[in-house]
């Protein structure tokens, strides 16, 4: 087993944060919201809804990072293991065999960096043209099938042979976003074990997420161990009524505090229930014109309450299967991030450390060996190897293009106004063209009238 990854035999919870990988552009988003779009896009465009409301939420260190490139990853993973994080769950889409968004992923796979564990979250559901569950235009729709259960589970297997790769009881950890969206889960699951044990593969975990009201027993739909994912449920798990705030009340807020108290309050289930703990939660950059969601009021000190109580609890639990999800890790556009901003720095991960250090002892001292070779081609080496000449080339070359953009402009107004000018003195002479001739059908009509047909010179200065 990889030394980074437990199993539950030492009976300590295993705290893993929620991975958005959609830091980099794909044709598709290029296709249906514009070239370049990536979740930054959201970010920097967000304004404030209300008086005091934090918006723009920015990154600090990491800065508006591309997934593309190896350094940033390293540099996420060693962050999170510094703090005490156990492990990412990487968001996995997949479409019938489509994968989007797969390549950071897909590249940690393949490259064995970052040395850092990890897990799958398959988000099975469609996408629409506005995030979290809006219905007005699909854009991908997702369809099941046995046949793609069959295909999904065979992709799933190669990842599951990774030594990085985060096990419960010895088995791979697999959660599904809306199980009860396949149309016949027990179906799925037990096909999905099947052809585990023809690999030779310990067949995974199942988490299923409670994002539906009808909160079932994970056991009916063959799934092991079910969790929370915060904010769903907060109208029946939270007693106080949301506030509304806006042009005619579109925006919700609930308390932080009050929705921490409510989820660590609720009733104990007769089965494995694992707890998440949100970092806050603004929504405002992905609906700026309606039905924006917040926790207000949300702190490093109150995400540090609420992770410590919801971490002993698990502590406490037989078994040694014990998770705590976090959300998220880097879900900028949903104000739910871990990583460092402009207005806090690391104090999320500073309490995060903190409260994992006191409770579990987790040491945060080692250190993720830094990759021998982070560049993934020739290519990038060159680039690298270049940059900085490039960068000094750049500081010679920015006067002399700036003077000589400045004469091209100078230059391109003053032909402008000439070609300005030309065309006013082509509309005179047109209108003098128009007179002369209007002149001459007059002169002519008079010529007519007392038939002259073809006078001489001498008749015409006579008769002028």
């Amino acid at each position: 087993m990889h030394p980074g990854v437990r199993d539950g035999s030492d009976q300590l919870p295993q705290v893993l944060a929620f991975y958005l990988p959609q830091f980099h552009p794909v044709p598709e988003n290029d296709a249906w919201h514009g070239r370049g779009f990536t979740e930054w896009t959201a970010v920097v465009a967000s304004k404030p809804l209300f008086p005091r409301h934090r918006q723009p939420n920015l990154p600090g260190e990491l800065g508006f990072y591309d997934l593309r490139v190896p350094e940033t990853r390293y540099l996420q993973a060693r962050l999170a293991q510094e703090h005490g994080i156990s492990g990412f769950l990487y968001y996995h889409y997949w479409f019938s065999g489509r994968r989007m968004l797969g390549r950071p992923f897909q590249e940690v796979l393949e490259s064995g960096q970052p040395d850092f564990p990890f897990a799958l979250c398959w988000a099975n559901e469609s996408w629409f043209r506005r995030w979290q569950g809006s219905t007005d235009e699909m854009l991908l729709e997702q369809v099941f099938s046995e046949e793609d259960d069959l295909d999904h589970i065979r992709w799933l297997i190669e990842a599951f042979r990774d030594p990085r790769y985060i096990r419960v009881n010895g088995r791979p950890l697999l959660a599904v976003y809306r199980a009860h969206h396949l149309p016949n889960p027990s179906r799925t699951v037990a096909l999905w074990r099947r052809e585990c044990e023809a690999a030779g593969v310990a067949p995974p975990w199942l988490v299923m997420f409670e994002t539906s009201e009808d909160v079932r027993e994970p056991g009916e739909l063959g799934f092991d161990a079910s969790a929370e994912f915060v904010p769903h449920l907060l109208s029946s798990v939270v007693k106080t009524p949301p506030q509304r705030f806006g042009l005619e009340g579109m925006h919700l807020s609930y308390d932080y505090e009050e929705v921490a108290s409510a989820y660590l309050d609720r009733p104990a289930v007769p089965w494995q229930r694992y707890p998440c703990v949100a970092t806050g939660w603004d929504n405002a950059p992905r609906r700026q014109s309606g039905e924006a969601f917040l926790l207000r009021d949300a702190s490093p000190d109150g995400y540090g309450r609420w992770l410590a109580e919801a971490t002993r609890r698990q502590m406490t639990r037989s078994g040694g299967d014990g998770i705590v999800f976090i959300n998220a890790w880097n879900e900028w556009s949903e104000g739910a991030y871990l990583e460092p901003d402009i207005a806090q720095g690391r104090a999320l991960l500073e309490a995060t450390k903190d409260v994992l250090g006191k409770i579990m002892s987790v040491s945060t001292d080692a250190r993720l060996v830094e990759p021998i070779d982070s560049r993934p081609t020739p290519v990038a080496d060159l680039y690298q190897d270049l940059y900085d000449q490039f960068v000094a080339l750049q500081q010679i070359s920015s006067g002399f293009l700036s003077y000589t953009d400045r004469r091209i402009n100078e230059t391109q107004r003053r032909y402008e106004g000439m070609v300005a000018a030309a065309q006013d003195d082509v509309h005179k002479i047109a209108a003098l063209n128009q007179v002369m001739a209007d002149q001459l059908e007059q002169q002519a009509n008079q010529l007519r009238d007392l038939g002259v047909s073809s006078p001489s010179a001498r008749w015409w200065m006579a008769n002028r």
